[in-house]
């Protein structure tokens, strides 16, 4: 059974990644991860680390910080990934 879906906005519009998820939360570096943003948990710390993910906003440096429905990650770089429960 899946837990998590990844929907990639369609290109040439304004509309954001999603993340659906059936589970009361995700871990940050696990949803870097499963967007295809990182590799390996390794580089998502490192990318946490040197203050290169925002949450709401707001620069996150806690790597196993739970987010959930209704969160925005933003990564220097790439499309902002809004999670939503499925």
């Amino acid at each position: 059974m899946l837990n998590f879906i990844y929907n990639k906005g369609w290109e040439g519009r304004c509309t954001m990644n999603e993340i659906k998820i059936k589970t009361e939360f995700i871990r940050l570096d696990q949803l870097l991860k499963f967007a295809d943003i990182t590799q390996t948990g390794g580089h998502s710390k490192i990318l946490i680390l040197e203050e290169q993910v925002k949450l709401n906003g707001e620069i996150c440096t806690q790597r196993t910080r739970k987010i959930r429905p209704n969160d925005i990650v933003e990564v220097e770089g790439e499309e902002p990934i809004k999670v939503v429960a499925m």
